[in-house]
């Protein structure tokens, strides 16, 4: 699936199904988006320790594996990739639920505010609803206000659900948002 989307204030941008061909670009957007948002809640150690290298060879051979997540990128034809977003089954005790959960989105921090993050969460929330699922969640570190605003004006809420995550020692937890996905049943 293909969509264009056309910000006021951007150029042409086309948000398209990920190829194996930008594992590249999407290591860099993922890795440069790792050290933008998560800059002062986790260890600078642990970011700058990041490759770009080894996260494109992953991302290869999950390509190679073939899998259930859903890749997508933004991209401006004199750019190139500039953002990416990946979603797929939600996963909770070892079993799937029918809800679907955002597992990554990042741009490139030179463009945000582009609409490129905005575009890639619409063709997510147009997939996943396509697909049945009628809730997609997410989790964000609780102290990413940045982030947790960008989900808020997508429509996600947070349902109480945290989590404690850990990098290098340091306690970053998260929470849980959703955003339901089809409408509720009529009486």
């Amino acid at each position: 699936m293909i969509t264009r989307t056309t910000p006021a204030h951007a150029p042409e941008l086309l948000v398209r199904d990920m190829t194996v061909e930008d594992c590249e670009a999407v290591a860099t957007v993922r890795v440069r988006g790792w050290r933008s948002a998560y800059a002062g809640l986790m260890p600078r150690a642990h970011l700058d320790a990041m490759s770009i290298a080894e996260d494109a060879e992953r991302r290869r051979g999950f390509f190679a594996e073939g899998n259930e997540v859903v890749n997508v990128v933004a991209e401006r034809a004199d750019l190139g990739v500039i953002g990416w977003a990946a979603y797929g089954p939600y996963r909770e005790n070892g079993g799937r639920l029918a809800r679907a959960e955002l597992y990554a989105i990042y741009v490139l921090p030179e463009r945000k505010g582009t609409g490129a993050g905005r575009a890639l969460m619409s063709e997510v929330l147009a997939r996943a609803g396509a697909a049945g699922h009628p809730d997609l969640a997410l989790w964000v570190l609780r102290e990413n206000a940045p982030a947790r605003r960008f989900y808020a004006r997508a429509g996600f809420r947070p349902d109480g659900a945290e989590e404690p995550f850990e990098v290098d020692g340091v306690p970053v937890p998260e929470v849980r948002c959703v955003r339901p996905l089809t409408p509720p049943a009529a009486c």
